[in-house]
């Protein structure tokens, strides 16, 4: 692998990681499409790399779940619960079955169709005069079940996570915070996950800091701009583009 291979795939992670657009099928199909070969050590640094960039941009909600009586903790524990059982007991049949990208037209199309629904839930909210609640229970179990199904390659985590809380209730704007504080134990999990698997160091030194770097700039940028994208007015013109995505996926599938 080049170093520029590396930005390039820095780039992809840190931009596509925070912003409800699916990182995961990004990198999937950037890698189909230049025939990119990264190794492990390589997909490891991005994850820390990412990780550096959630920290930074939402430090202040970090430490918030860290003050007494750590109520919020609790959910954060409860809420990361179903993504990390499912990781441990299904990524291996998950890879088997999407890591391919065969699938990422209906990932690519869901994710789309989920960023117009939240729009849509909170705009007939809006017009009934109703709240959005606080982050509890309920809610929680939400965010939960679907960061769990974001394990989908192409079916973005933001996004699918933020719907189930804006679906079971949830403020739009305090479900978009839980949900990227939601996104560090996973971050660090699947980071984790990947060194028990085999460190190897194919990418090379050089690269591997270099994409790591890219990750993490990149990622504080997407980290601020999702936060008025995801159920805003913004999040139309990511739908479109996430279909389009479908369009080409599914010709890469068909060629």
């Amino acid at each position: 692998m080049t170093v520029w291979q590396a930005v390039l795939l820095g780039a992809v992670q840190g931009m596509t990681e925070f912003l409800p657009v699916s990182s995961s099928g990004h990198m999937l199909l950037v890698r189909r499409l230049f025939g990119i070969d990264a190794g492990m050590m390589f997909d490891v640094m991005m994850h820390v790399g990412t990780l550096v960039s959630v920290c930074v941009v939402f430090r202040r909600e970090l430490l918030s779940f860290l003050r007494p009586p750590f109520g919020r903790l609790a959910l954060l524990a409860f809420a990361s619960v179903p993504a990390g059982l499912a990781g441990l007991f299904f990524s291996d049949a998950i890879d088997g079955v999407f890591g391919g990208g065969e699938w990422l037209f209906v990932t690519f199309a869901l994710s789309g169709a989920l960023l117009l629904l939240s729009r849509r839930i909170i705009a007939l909210r809006e017009k009934r005069g109703l709240a959005g609640k606080d982050i509890g229970i309920i809610q929680a179990a939400a965010m939960g079940i679907a960061q769990a199904a974001a394990l989908l390659p192409g079916l973005s985590r933001s996004g699918t996570t933020a719907f189930g809380g804006i679906a079971a209730g949830g403020d739009r704007e305090k479900a978009v915070a839980f949900t990227f504080v939601m996104s560090v134990p996973v971050i660090l999990g699947s980071a984790v996950l990947g060194a028990a698997g085999g460190l190897d160091g194919g990418a090379g030194a050089l690269p591997t800091i270099a994409g790591a770097a890219t990750a993490c700039v990149c990622g504080i940028f997407s980290a601020k701009a999702a936060r008025s994208v995801i159920g805003g007015a913004a999040g139309a013109p990511l739908a479109a583009y996430l279909f389009a995505l479908s369009l080409l996926s599914l010709a890469l599938g068909i060629v």
